[in-house]
């Protein structure tokens, strides 16, 4: 089994709360739009990270993680990438990749947006999870985290975690 905490769009803020939330995970994933790569490490010192770069992401942190991830944990496949639409409304780069490969009884996250949304698709058989947003920058009131299980094909225990009101 496989504890795993997900968040996005940091925009150069990392709130210490997230520390606390992710204590007992096994790894963080990150769904873009990092901010610097001092905070990138700062989360790969404190656990095991998996990232992709997000539209505001520099060339340093570009050459530290890709633009699409796609792996398998605890026999659940992931596609994450950061700008990538939610089921009906696919961004039109990413709609020909999960249709031509779509992570089956998986996971597909994307971050971008700042909304939060955890709903399956259907047609393509998989669970889309957008975790909002943590940092400080966007329209979001509420900063937010997902965190989940993953064990022998499963995804259960999914929560979402809000850490506190966006601001300075």
């Amino acid at each position: 089994m496989k504890y795993i905490g997900l968040m996005s769009d940091t925009h150069s803020y990392l709130d210490d709360k997230v520390f606390h939330y992710f204590a007992d995970c096994d790894e963080i994933w990150h769904a873009g739009d990092f901010g610097t790569l001092a905070l990138l490490d700062k989360l790969r010192s404190f656990k095991p990270l998996r990232g992709v770069y997000g539209n505001i992401d520099g060339a340093e942190i570009r050459r530290e993680v890709p633009l699409d991830l796609r792996f398998e944990l605890e026999g659940v496949p992931v596609y994450m990438t950061h700008i990538g639409g939610y089921p009906g409304r696919y961004n039109p780069r990413v709609r020909p990749l999960l249709q031509a490969d779509p992570p089956v009884n998986g996971i597909f996250i994307s971050g971008h947006s700042h909304i939060l949304k955890v709903m399956p698709d259907p047609k393509l058989h998989f669970l889309h999870i957008n975790p909002g947003a943590c940092g400080n920058e966007g329209w979001h009131q509420m900063k937010t985290l997902v965190r989940f299980k993953l064990e022998d094909g499963k995804i259960f225990g999914m929560e979402v975690v809000e850490i506190g009101k966006r601001g300075f």
